[in-house]
């Protein structure tokens, strides 16, 4: 990859970088990535067949419309910087771990099946200098708000320095490519968008199918139960709206979501509105910042919600954080809600 202007008046930043990533079994130097052949997608050494040069990977050139930016992919991507778990994991679950140069603002612990090492820039959002310092050449954001001149740069500076952008769209806010309703088609396809990105698309098409496969074999619960998403919040609650996948999970496990008019994905609700609506269960989300135990807490302690059934005999289910956001364990999610009521005794 050209090296950006902006390294070479960053000579002792690099350094240090570089020295710390070496110290820790870091990348490899810039440009040197994975032979494509060896990497798993299809090379085409005369001409490409959307018309571009000799050598390219077979369906390279080609441009996606992200969340309203246009990204012209020459080339699978060979040094990714991520940001949020829904990104990190969905490389991972296509065997692209090699890929990935740094990872940052993790939701949570990344599921055994695809756990390995990976060098982390930060815990929480990074800055636009320790993305650069790893010359990257495609940052893949779970969130449209990771780029900012305050994170991890616009997308607009990053594309001049020849650094591609992409959200998971079913993050995408943008009026026009936000996902309304959020739905399993939807998802899927997502997925095979980045299958095709990373040169990886028969294995996208094989991921796809066993998910659809897995979602077929849930047995939704079906006595009807109402249900309140909490993801966080103690003064307001900020729940699961009728929009995102908190609505699309609970639905498929066979929950009625009680706040599905709201058109968010997620949104305040006050605790009135809660009280209103009764829910038989409430899905907890757990988190670091905002745990299982923590909700509870604000759930038994406040005056009207305390006397909800739900809350006095304890009808919770748990989602992880990291599993909460549309993407890779969404269909584990439906499962796991599902196995939960099954277990839960009926109101």
């Amino acid at each position: 990859m050209r090296t950006p202007a902006v390294f070479l008046r960053s000579l002792p930043v690099l350094a240090a970088a570089s020295l710390l990533l070496s110290g820790c079994g870091g990348p490899a130097p810039a440009g040197a990535g994975p032979d494509p052949a060896a990497a798993g997608y299809p090379t085409d050494t005369t001409t490409a067949p959307d018309g571009g040069a000799a050598g390219s990977p077979s369906g390279f050139p080609f441009t996606v419309d992200n969340c309203g930016t246009k990204v012209t992919v020459s080339a699978p991507p060979e040094r990714v910087v991520t940001i949020k778990s829904t990104s990190t994991e969905l490389l991972l679950a296509l065997g692209l771990g090699d890929r990935i140069v740094g990872t940052a603002f993790a939701d949570g612990p990344v599921p055994e099946q695809w756990r390995q090492d990976l060098p982390v820039i930060s815990e929480q959002l990074p800055a636009r200098e320790p993305v650069l310092a790893l010359e990257p050449d495609f940052v893949y954001a779970g969130w449209e708000s990771n780029f900012s001149a305050d994170g991890a740069g616009e997308r607009a500076s990053l594309g001049k320095l020849g650094i591609n952008t992409y959200v998971s769209p079913a993050a995408c806010r943008e009026p026009g490519y936000q996902p309304d309703p959020l739905t399993f088609d939807g998802l899927f396809a997502d997925i095979q968008e980045a299958g095709r990105i990373f040169g990886a698309g028969a294995r996208a098409d094989r991921l796809v199918a066993e998910q659809r496969r897995q979602l077929d074999a849930v047995v939704p619960d079906g006595k009807g139960l109402s249900a309140l998403w909490y993801s966080s919040g103690s003064d307001t609650p900020y729940v699961g709206g009728g929009t995102g996948a908190p609505q699309l999970v609970m639905e498929a496990a066979g929950l009625r979501n009680i706040a599905a008019d709201v058109d968010q994905a997620w949104s305040p609700l006050s605790w009135e509105a809660v009280a209103d609506r009764n829910p038989d269960v409430i899905v907890l989300v757990d988190s670091s910042w905002s745990s299982v135990k923590k909700k509870i807490g604000v759930l038994e302690q406040h005056p009207v919600i305390s006397r909800l059934d739900a809350v006095k005999e304890g009808r919770y289910l748990v989602v992880p954080f990291a599993a909460s956001e549309a993407g890779i364990r969404s269909v584990e999610t439906v499962q796991s809600l599902a196995d939960q009521l099954a277990k839960l005794e009926a109101p």
